[in-house]
């Protein structure tokens, strides 16, 4: 049996290599020269056998012959295997609901505008009525925090007015109900307490929502969660940055809600997902990078990790505890709420006032009395104020970024323990915040001026073998001067240094050192102490190990890791380009286009801020004739400007043209013209989640999408090459990626998503995927390039495979 199950294989292996004989001993990767992209292919040709069991990715990794592979498969019990699950498909939803939902959603948004304008409107007529600095501070101070206290409360009296307590329900999208669950999600999202996560004051907050929160928790995951009467977290429990525990999942067209319960003295690891139904007993621990699902539930003591979770013999905790008394949490969290109220929002609105009242060369946009928006003077002034503005914002911005934080630095010790919320915790996190500006990021990376900028931040990166791309624009630490990346590594897009560790008491920070000529993918999480070396790859979404040897000249993947082959010939074919003469020319003339790139947005992004300018004194000026709902009006105009204006700025640098799949080196010209396109911004594409504007955007930026498709925080990469069928449902935080930079190599495909799929919470799809119609992809999943997801199935894991 063993021998002909072989044959079979290597039947199938050599139609996809297109050679006449497949030797069983021959290995895929070193003597076939096949890649992951190939072998997905093998696999799925594999599971469209009747004769054949189901082949996964880690099979393959594990098995690298057709031999060893078929050996393995004849261990698989030979007894009638259980017939895959088929989802059932969400029934065709309606055009009228969908219509009719938006045009409710429209108008909850025009409604909270309005409100937002009318207050600040009246409340700057009141503030200006006062007299010199002190009174202007006065009357900042009181409307500053009364602004303050109404954004916070609002959610809190939305959710009790439309939803009261939040119960395990489900119901369909695009209607009444889904209408009142999107106010209440939109309100907390755009409320200024997100910005005390990992205070005591934020817990505090979710307490008032109806969660269940002991005493001395910590949470410093910014994903806040929306169904929080479902939310159990027990005393002592600390959850880690980018964890997600939303207590509702968007499932095949409804939405459901479900409870989360975390125990007493529980770590949550970043970058985790805990899906509704599942728990956490007291004195466990869930790693990063991982995930439960499934209503899973982790025993009491027990340590989990893996995506999805297993059992794991790993501690996650390894900074001792400090004494954290509760005045010390009460001091803290009333410190840092009389900054907001007595320093943040005076300087903001006093602050603006003052400038825009006392600087003379405002006579024109601000006279009461010209009204006159076809003067030459009025958009002259704009002008100016604009270009100030952004100059100043950029040298005003890299002088707190890089010398600021320096300042702090000697205030923290590497490997000593310091009790949570102190003056060592805010120094600690004064300095994430500032050096961790995305503006800066996004205009050097991908190029090599990404180099200069993260050394001026405090990186330590040995001797550069400067490539070009040597990052992407999106990086993140705990601090920067604990940061060591050895020289010829390569980091995509998505790395999150983790070199502050906590406990539910105490925090320290320490060095996290990255080894040489390493490539690291996309979302990484890289911890304290991670067990890996020099010349590895680090594929995306996976688990970096913290036990074990020191891995070197190998890859990793997946969630528990495993190894794979470092490198494939087929993958090596432009290595040419990185030597000698050939990489001084190429690297030369990269640099050149990125130049011109970073200039030409620089620019962009000005002509963008000085529209905004011209809206905002517009408002001024028309202020007296309009009065204060013209406030509102604007916030809406700048919306839908700034969409508009990125949509159409997309579009002219595609040529209105669609992507074509691409395998380049990062040294041809097609690479540098496409990552001039990453630099095109899409954040305030957040404004749209979860509504039907969300889909005319993708629609407008290229993405061929079908109809009612629900889209509750998804991001696209790459618009034109992503094809989305009706009814689709894409969950929070989730990621269609139709390309790889592996090395000095740049790859690209289609991605098809079928009609009434689902992908959840925070998932990942690479290049070159087909998932069928009616598929669903388990939460934190990373569905690997080349993969083809049958219709109906349901697939889940890091890498994903059917389940």
């Amino acid at each position: 049996m063993a021998n002909g199950t072989e044959r079979v294989l290597a039947e199938v292996l050599a139609g996809v290599v297109e050679v006449e004989h497949v030797p069983p001993d021959s290995h895929f990767f070193d003597d076939l020269c096949a890649n992951s992209l190939v072998m997905a292919h093998f696999c799925a040709r594999v599971r469209k056998r009747a004769d054949l069991p189901a082949v996964s990715m880690r099979d393959v990794y594990g098995h690298p012959t057709i031999r060893s592979l078929a050996a393995a498969l004849e261990e698989v019990p030979t007894a009638a295997p259980a017939a895959p699950v088929a989802q059932t498909p969400p029934p065709p939803g309606s055009t009228p609901r969908y219509v009719l939902c938006g045009a409710l959603q429209f108008l909850v948004f025009a409604g909270y505008c309005a409100l937002a304008g009318l207050v600040t409107a009246r409340g700057y007529a009141w503030v200006s009525a006062g007299s010199g600095v002190v009174g202007i501070y006065g009357r900042s101070v009181v409307f500053g925090g009364a602004l303050f206290l109404g954004a916070c409360l609002l959610p809190i009296a939305a959710k009790w007015l439309l939803v009261g307590r939040w119960r395990p329900t489900e119901f369909p999208l695009w209607g009444l109900a889904y209408v009142r669950f999107w106010t209440v999600k939109a309100l907390l999202h755009a409320n200024p307490m997100v910005l005390f996560v990992g205070s005591p004051l934020y817990v505090l907050y979710l307490r008032l929502l109806g969660a269940r929160i002991g005493p001395g928790v910590t949470i410093l995951s910014r994903a806040v969660p929306v169904c929080t009467d479902l939310l159990t977290i027990g005393a002592g429990t600390v959850i880690r940055k980018d964890a997600h525990f939303l207590c509702y999942r968007a499932h095949a067209g409804r939405i459901q809600t479900g409870p989360v319960t975390i125990g007493r003295n529980v770590f949550v690891g970043e970058n985790s997902v805990l899906e509704i139904g599942t728990s956490m007993g007291d004195g466990t621990q869930l790693g990063h990078a991982s995930a439960l699902y499934d209503g899973a539930s982790v025993p009491a003591g027990e340590r989990w990790h893996g995506s999805p979770a297993q059992p794991a013999d790993i501690d996650y905790v390894r900074v001792p505890p400090a004494n954290c008394s509760a005045l010390r949490r009460v001091t803290f969290a009333l410190t840092g709420l009389l900054q907001a109220l007595l320093v943040v929002m005076p300087l903001t609105v006093g602050g603006t006032y003052l400038l825009l009242t006392e600087m003379p060369a405002l006579d024109v946009l601000l006279a009461p009395d010209t009204q006159d928006l076809t003067s030459a003077a009025f958009y002259a002034e704009a002008l100016g104020l604009s270009i100030a503005g952004f100059l100043a914002f950029l040298v005003v911005g890299f002088a707190t970024v890089s010398l600021l934080p320096r300042a702090l630095r000697p205030l923290l010790r590497p490997g000593r323990t310091y009790p949570l919320y102190g003056f060592h915790y805010s120094v600690q996190r004064t300095i994430a915040r500032m050096t961790n500006l995305k503006f800066f990021k996004w205009l050097c990376g991908d190029s090599s001026y990404i180099v200069g900028y993260l050394r001026s931040i405090g990186y330590d990166l040995s001797h550069v073998e400067q490539t070009g791309s040597n990052f992407g624009t999106e990086v993140q630490h705990e601090t920067p001067y604990l940061t060591k990346v050895g020289s010829g590594t390569m980091v995509a897009d998505g790395l999150s240094v983790m070199n502050a560790e906590f406990s539910a008491t105490s925090f320290r920070v320490s060095q996290t050192s990255i080894g040489a000529h390493n490539f690291v993918g996309n979302h990484i999480a890289y911890p304290v102490g991670a067990r890996t070396g020099d010349n590895c790859l680090l594929a995306t979404k996976v688990l970096i190990p913290l036990d074990g040897e020191v891995r070197e000249g190998v890859g990793l993947l997946g969630s528990p890791a495993f190894e794979i082959p470092r490198s494939v010939e087929r993958d090596s074919r432009f290595d040419h380009l990185r030597e000698g003469d050939e990489l001084r020319r190429s690297l030369s003339a990269k640099n050149r286009y990125n130049l011109r790139s970073m200039g030409l947005h620089l620019f962009l992004r000005w002509l963008h801020w000085f529209a905004l300018t011209v809206i905002a004194f517009a408002v001024f000026d028309l202020y007296e004739v309009a009065g204060g709902i013209l406030v509102g009006a604007s916030l809406m105009l700048g919306l839908a400007f700034t969409t508009g204006y990125y949509i159409l700025l997309e579009r002219l640098i595609c040529r209105f043209r669609p992507l074509q799949p691409q395998l380049c080196s990062i040294y041809d010209p097609y690479f540098r013209w496409h990552e001039r396109l990453w630099k095109v911004s899409d954040n305030h594409l957040v404004v749209f989640n979860g509504t039907p504007f969300k889909n005319l955007a993708w629609r407008l930026l290229g993405v061929r999408i079908g109809r009612r498709v629900f889209d509750d925080g998804a991001s696209i990469t790459e618009r034109t090459l992503v094809t989305i069928g009706d009814d689709a449902t894409l969950a929070a935080h989730t990621k269609v990626q139709a390309h790889s930079q592996e090395d000095g190599t740049f790859k690209s495909d289609h991605i098809t998503i079928g009609a009434g799929c689902t992908l959840g919470t925070g998932a990942l799809v690479h290049y070159g995927v087909t998932l069928g119609d009616g598929a669903v992809l388990a939460p934190d999943s990373f569905l690997m390039k080349g993969e083809q997801v049958p219709p109906g199935a349901l697939w889940g894991g890091n890498p994903a495979a059917g389940r």
